[in-house]
């Protein structure tokens, strides 16, 4: 690896920390539950995208396969909340 890709990384991963901590500050403190639900759609892709980074650094295809679940986790309950908030019910 070589020593721009080092830095790349740790400051992507860094900055993702920065972002992650930025949503969760959203999900406690915002004012409405359509905030929420945006800093949780946000938090479940940043910690997405620092899986890939981190299956890049350790070049393991263990954190790809995670990422992915998360992905898929983080998009199904993120279209359960939204019904929720639209129709007061998940399940019809």
């Amino acid at each position: 690896m070589t020593p721009v890709l080092f830095w790349a990384l740790k400051l992507a991963l860094m900055l993702l920390a920065v972002a992650m901590l930025c949503a969760l500050f959203r999900l406690l403190v915002g004012p409405t539950a359509q905030d929420r639900v945006m800093a949780l759609d946000c938090l479940y892709i940043n910690g997405m995208l620092m899986m890939l980074v981190l299956g890049i650094v350790y070049a393991s295809n263990v954190y790809f396969e995670a990422a992915m679940l998360i992905a898929l986790f983080g998009f199904v309950g993120s279209t359960a909340i939204a019904k929720f908030l639209l129709r007061g019910e998940v399940i019809e």
